[in-house]
């Protein structure tokens, strides 16, 4: 049995690869398929011609077709699925994802082209209603579906979590057997954890994956990425769990494998503001962690409770100084446009981002999106409508229909108010000792700034005390081009390829005339 797993954006960005990476619950199922025996294919769609899409619908000819579908791509989602429907007729097309799980009612309509919508976690879901379909038996009956049946739509009941996220396969293992994906790239991107406690009232991840947070142990997440380094050659890795640090003990046994293992990666991961402290931080860091992404929205605390968020400005400033002192990079999420948000709160938050000095940070617009309470609230208050997404083709439907402004001041101030930190990297050094991320993050800081010989002199102190450490002199290779010396930078890619002989910018810089 062929089985096509396909996801496409929407239009805007087509061609940036950052913005079009796979969900990586797609990658899930496509690793729990393959193990399971079936002849399933991956497919990023995102940037193909129609024309592209057909031609790949009638060579592979799948049997099963499952569509990813989230909230930004919900329309040309279900333009893929007509297209997959005219191309292969007898197919059965399947969706799942976000928006598909809250809004199953908007894709099983009369003459829908999808046989069946997968709700929430979907890899035991699919791998039965694979089987059944492959024995040609009853699938009516499986647990996290609906579906169309004599004009009406039938929900089966919800499927169970998967408790022990551990034996569910590496995806990165079985990316190459794909078409229009940027394998090394999708690899960068792993997540560790399902399940969120929080009560943010933008935020629909608790209904999907539920609010008990589950974790795969520290050993196995280890082993995704020493395999993912060997493989494909990657030394840095974004963890992208709602809250990475939820389970302090197991980010420190974590920190403790990656040093042991001597696998010399950075890493970024995002947290909350109540679940970091000093040493935990300081372990992060001495294991390779380079940046830690807050979810702060908002300096304001009634902006903050009628966001659901549970934090105070103070906890914010706490958190926000012990990663600045510690001397990992900090990445802020702020949330503008939020309604009855008055100068006072913009003046609330713009203080605050002028205090905690983040190194970067991501503004977006409050917006709908289903199965959040945000959503329900609205609907239950008639101020939006149940099928706002379907009437509406923009991919994130604005709560404040004239938004921008703030967003634009806020985007200022975050590019303004970095700190110049020449003396807070000594202060660093006295505090951790050796710490190759110190000497990454400050030779980075220097080179940016045009003090190259102060930017050689941190990246040489890797090289001397870790010669078997990739980042030493990787980033010597690109200061030492970057300064037209590309023999000595060719000379140390040369040595990168000695320690990791997949990794493809060292290979790109040295095939480079």
């Amino acid at each position: 049995m062929k089985i096509l797993l396909a996801y496409q954006s929407g239009l805007p960005h087509r061609n940036d690869s950052y913005i079009n990476i796979l969900p990586t619950g797609l990658c899930y199922l496509h690793a729990c398929l393959l193990e399971a025996g079936y002849n399933s294919l991956l497919a990023n769609f995102s940037a193909w011609t129609p024309s592209k899409i057909i031609h790949e619908l009638q060579r592979f000819k799948p049997d099963i077709i499952g569509i990813s579908q989230w909230t930004h791509n919900r329309h040309h989602s279900v333009e893929l699925a007509i297209l997959c429907r005219t191309i292969l007729p007898d197919s059965i097309i399947i969706m799942g994802g976000g928006h598909a799980t809250f809004c199953y009612e908007d894709i099983l309509t009369d003459n829908s082209p999808v046989d069946i919508v997968v709700r929430g976690e979907a890899e035991i879901t699919l791998l039965e209603l694979a089987a059944a379909m492959h024995l040609k038996s009853m699938w009516q009956h499986i647990p996290g579906i609906a579906f169309r049946a004599q004009g009406k739509i039938v929900v089966t009941q919800p499927r169970e979590s998967i408790d022990n996220l551990d034996s569910l396969p590496i995806p990165a293992r079985y990316l190459d057997i794909s078409v229009g994906i940027e394998v090394e790239l999708q690899s960068e991107f792993i997540v560790t954890t399902r399940g969120c406690p929080s009560t943010c009232f933008f935020c629909s991840s608790p209904d999907f994956w539920g609010k008990k947070v589950r974790f795969r142990s520290p050993g196995t997440i280890v082993e995704e990425i020493l395999f993912i380094r060997q493989k494909y050659g990657l030394i840095y890795f974004s963890i992208r769990d709602d809250t990475f640090t939820a389970d302090r003990k197991r980010v420190l046994e974590f920190c403790t494998l990656l040093q042991k293992q001597d696998a010399n990666i950075l890493w970024n991961c995002q947290s909350r503001v109540t679940s970091i402290d000093e040493e935990l931080l300081i372990q992060m860091k001495r294991a390779g962690c380079e940046c830690i992404q807050l979810g702060v929205e908002s300096g304001s605390p009634r902006i903050l409770r009628q966001l659901g968020k549970n934090i105070l400005p103070p906890q914010i400033e706490k958190a926000c100084s012990q990663i600045r002192e510690v001397g990992i990079n900090l990445s802020v999420y702020l949330i503008s446009d939020v309604p009855g948000e008055t100068h006072d709160d913009i003046q609330k938050t713009v203080q605050l981002v002028r205090h905690i000095h983040p190194d970067d940070g991501y503004v977006s617009p409050l917006a709908y999106y289903p199965g959040t309470q945000l959503f329900k609230e609205a609907v239950a208050s008639h101020i939006i409508t149940p099928d706002i997404f379907t009437d509406s083709f923009q991919a994130a439907l604005c709560v404040t229909p004239a938004h921008g402004k703030t967003s634009q001041r806020l985007i200022k101030e975050l590019t303004k108010n970095q700190l110049h930190k020449t003396n807070t990297f000594n202060q660093q050094k006295l505090r951790l000792g050796y710490c190759y991320a110190t000497h990454v993050i400050a030779g980075e800081w220097y080179r940016q700034r045009g003090e190259f010989d102060k930017a050689e002199l941190e990246l040489r102190e890797i090289t001397s005390r870790q010669p078997q450490n990739p980042w030493g002199w990787f980033l010597l290779g690109d200061l030492y081009s970057e300064r037209g010396n590309s023999r000595k930078g060719k000379v140390c890619y040369a040595k990168v390829l000695e320690i990791i002989p997949e990794h493809g910018p060292s290979k790109a810089a040295l095939s480079a005339r």
